[in-house]
């Protein structure tokens, strides 16, 4: 059984500071959904509050936490999970996800580390994301995400993630620029990665771009155009496991809004064609 929200789907785009200007006069007609940290926006007020307000009441508000550190050594930060509880009640955000990582232990690392592939972790992890659900008192979803070193490796990140999902009963959000990026720097078939994965524990899907550092090592920096092999993995995806809500992730570096928005719609016209098949399909 498919765990995703009927009344989410689409193409969303992320909501950035920097981006709120630009879309104001701009056609938002392809962006059924858009994504945020909570923690860039809890408790913002004044004219920034309202206009992410506005944005929030136009289409479904997703939450993305950056700081969680859902796989660190520190204790659970339970008090910011009850403000993004309450966050999510006070603007409609049917999903909250976080990074299959950690980022913290006294302090915040800003960034994302990799957890250790390891069944140690797995009942770590696990505990910990159950007590994030009956806090926020409902599933949450975990992305996949790109690494650069895989310490005390006992299982592959494919393992890892199924035995996670399992173990800790949550949702999974697909990040298929992440799976090419880790299917570069660490050599293994993007394709036999993306069909191993639990398909209906799918809510929704991230596309973006990445910077080449080398000919073997790929940078995840959501920074730059989609490359075409990025746009066929995630047509393998929609082929795979059906067309699930798809987000545009750009965070820096960004074009002009028509040109960004034009990959937006990109997305939507690759779910309409796989959407047209399946009812080919059915029909037949």
């Amino acid at each position: 059984m498919t765990t995703r929200n009927k009344a989410l789907h689409g193409a969303g785009l992320g909501l950035r500071r920097a981006l709120l200007g630009p879309l104001e006069d701009a056609d938002l007609s392809a962006v059924a959904f858009m994504e945020v940290a909570p923690e860039n926006w809890i408790n913002v007020g004044g004219a920034l509050g309202r206009k992410f307000a506005q944005h929030a009441e136009a289409r479904p508000m997703l939450l993305h936490g950056l700081s969680l550190s859902i796989g660190g050594p520190a204790p659970l930060d339970e008090d910011f999970l009850l403000q993004v509880r309450n966050f999510m009640h006070q603007h409609n955000a049917p999903v909250y996800s976080e990074h299959l990582s950690y980022c913290s232990d006294d302090g915040h690392l800003y960034d994302l580390m990799p957890i250790p592939f390891t069944e140690e972790a797995v009942n770590y992890v696990a505990t910990r994301i159950a007590r994030t659900q009956d806090i926020i008192g409902q599933k949450i979803a975990l992305e996949n995400v790109s690494y650069y070193a895989a310490p005390g490796q006992e299982m592959s990140e494919l393992e890892f993630i199924n035995a996670i999902i399992s173990a800790a009963d949550c949702n999974l959000l697909l990040d298929v620029n992440n799976i090419y990026v880790n299917s570069i720097n660490h050599n293994y078939d993007p394709l036999e990665f993306l069909a191993g994965l639990p398909g209906e524990r799918i809510v929704y899907g991230h596309i973006a771009g990445h910077y080449n550092e080398a000919e073997d090592l790929i940078v995840d920096t959501h920074g730059a155009d989609i490359i075409p092999t990025v746009w066929e993995l995630l047509k393998l995806a929609y082929q795979k496991f059906g067309v699930f809500p798809t987000l545009l992730e750009r965070d820096f570096n960004f074009p002009p809004i028509a040109e960004l928005l034009l990959e937006v719609e990109q997305i939507t016209s690759i779910q309409q064609t796989f959407q047209a098949d399946d009812e080919v399909r059915k029909s037949a």
